[in-house]
């Protein structure tokens, strides 16, 4: 059961500003972000299914936002993707199909993440654009969940050929609150050799 499916989630990437250069957010985007993350922070508190209260949503905590982070990445489409079955951590597995890739340069090094897509959702009107991108990097059990975190956007993200991942919208899955929920497992096409130093933090962790 992927978690805080949600308008909001669905359509908070779709954000159009321009990429800026590497390094810290300048003011406009870093505004942008804090935003999303107040966003994000309601929705707990909006779902009854939710592992946080009020409470336990105060300790979140995240990467300050950096547009090192946010890349320019040229997608293919998977063309006669078969469906298969993705395993979560709770040992229930979820059907999925790939639905494309995305090829991206960050800190000299190009990276590769696979877009999937759930035959699930594929079937509610509401959620039929929607595409997740559950990854892996060198910060998990550090600074980061251990289970890898995800990013979600959607068909109308992808123009010509392009896409823009920000992985300072990088979230975790509830797993990583609370034991009995069916969070995704990222498969092994999805983790990355480098330190995503971008996105939500393990629980309770600070940032530094």
């Amino acid at each position: 059961m992927l978690q805080k499916i949600s308008l909001f989630v669905v359509f908070a990437c779709c954000c159009l500003l321009p990429l800026s250069s590497p390094g810290q957010a300048d003011a406009a985007y870093g505004k942008t972000i804090r935003k999303h993350r107040k966003h994000y922070k309601k929705e707990f508190l909006k779902d009854t299914r939710a592992p946080l209260n009020r409470k336990g949503v105060k300790k979140l905590r995240f990467y300050a936002p950096d547009t090192t982070y946010r890349v320019k990445a040229s997608f293919k489409r998977t063309p006669d993707a078969a469906s298969f079955e993705m395993p979560t951590y709770s040992g229930i597995k979820k059907p999925y199909v790939q639905f494309g890739t995305a090829t991206f340069e960050l800190k000299d090094t190009t990276l590769q993440l696979a877009v999937y897509q759930s035959l699930r959702l594929l079937r509610m009107p509401q959620y039929r654009d929607y595409l997740f991108i559950p990854f892996k990097d060198a910060t998990n059990g550090v600074e980061t969940y251990g289970g890898g975190r995800y990013m979600d956007i959607t068909k109308s993200d992808v123009q010509d050929g392009q896409l823009v991942i920000d992985f300072n919208k990088a979230y975790n899955p509830w797993c990583a609150y609370s034991d009995g929920y069916n969070c995704p497992i990222p498969p092994l096409d999805n983790h990355l050799p480098v330190l995503i130093e971008a996105g939500e933090l393990d629980y309770l962790k600070k940032t530094r």
